[in-house]
């Protein structure tokens, strides 16, 4: 049974959480609706000897569900006039204007269009471990498609790139900005490089027991994800510790929750704007909308986020979400005035669209 607190009229969100842990190992599930925590519940394991109860407090990593999160900080940034979407990201970062990847803009090169997914030729993984050079070892590559298009997902290389981005941009590192700008002063559970201090808080992750259907593994997908080097080990203390913005943010469902809290009030949390309106309608103005080159579907790309064109947030096409290796989703629906997130520490092998996911939002706007 689930720990927490459900507000009247959304008990049955409790029944589906409940009713899930079966197939879970631990869970989290937040709602926040007009800005009041509807939904705030755990349930199941920590670990994988099942010896230690999730708490209020574990934490996890959500994989790509930062993804969301990084691009509120891009847009921020943008906000600031601190960066020109619509300039070459050479514009800003010179070096990743080699091999023809000049014209490619900051904007298109958040979209997953700057054609390198990841590495075709073999690396270190530790490279993956040092954020700086594998971010010049990225801006070297040659793209594996023309820049700009098409898109083809960026799992890992996607974060480094917009992390050089905030840094060159900002003179901060990006989960130092959110950090000092939005999750210490909201009260925030959630991070993007985690201290050692907050390491006895994460659960241990369990992981799928078999791979997604990705069909025929073409350079774009091995690059991105079939090879020995496409990732570094996850889960160890420098894992935890150094920020991959794409890979390694750490929190609650509460705090995914609030944080995708800005996609459904066009820039607010917890009733602190974080993004003008005209800001937020430059993060999620349409980039590109087609067939993915390393994900097996049609894709809604925006700045970094993800319009829900295939309704995997929700009924209303005009939410924007993220999902993460495994299982994990943040997403804001401005229809309904709802933001979610969802973290779990058992992966599963779907790509998007987890059935335990899609079950829990089913029950959610089943409440509205």
């Amino acid at each position: 049974m689930a720990d927490g607190y459900v507000a009247p009229g959304f008990e049955r969100v409790r029944e589906t959480f409940d009713a899930g842990l079966a197939e879970e190992l631990g869970a989290g599930l937040a709602v926040v609706r007009d800005g009041e925590v509807v939904v705030d519940i755990w349930g199941g394991w920590f670990n994988r000897e099942q010896t230690k109860p999730w708490a209020q407090d574990t934490i996890v990593p959500v994989y790509s569900t930062t993804k969301g999160v990084s691009a509120l900080i891009i847009a921020m940034l943008a906000d600031q006039g601190l960066l020109d979407y619509d300039a070459a990201t050479a514009s800003l970062w010179p070096a990743f204007g080699a091999q023809s990847k000049d014209r490619v803009t900051i904007r298109q090169t958040l979209a997953h269009q700057a054609g390198v997914p990841g590495f075709l030729a073999p690396i270190d993984p530790d490279l993956w471990l040092d954020p700086p050079a594998c971010a010049e070892a990225i801006a070297a590559l040659a793209p594996l498609w023309p820049p700009g298009s098409a898109s083809g997902y960026h799992p890992l290389t996607w974060g480094y790139i917009a992390g050089h981005i905030a840094q060159r941009a900002a003179g901060r590192s990006l989960g130092t900005i959110l950090r000092e700008d939005i999750c210490e002063p909201l009260g925030i559970d959630f991070r993007i490089g985690t201290p050692e201090s907050e390491h006895p808080r994460c659960a241990e992750m369990k992981k799928p027991t078999k791979a997604g259907e990705f069909g025929e593994i073409t350079p774009p997908r091995k690059a991105a994800f079939f090879s020995k080097w496409a990732a570094p080990v996850r889960g160890s203390t420098q894992w935890r510790k150094i920020e991959i913005p794409s890979a390694n943010g750490h929190g609650t469902a509460l705090g995914v929750a609030r944080l995708y809290e800005a996609y459904t009030t066009g820039g607010m949390i917890g009733g602190m704007r974080v993004l003008s309106q005209e800001g937020f309608d430059n993060l999620t103005r349409r980039v590109w909308k087609g067939d993915d080159l390393v994900l097996p579907f049609n894709v809604d790309w925006r700045a970094g986020i993800i319009g829900n064109s295939n309704r995997l947030y929700g009924p209303n096409l005009e939410a924007f979400g993220h999902s993460g290796a495994g299982g994990s989703v943040g997403f804001g629906d401005p229809v309904a005035g709802v933001s979610v997130g969802y973290v779990m520490n058992k992966q599963s092998h779907h790509i998007m669209g987890d059935p335990r996911s899609l079950a829990l939002i089913d029950a959610i706007y089943s409440c509205l």
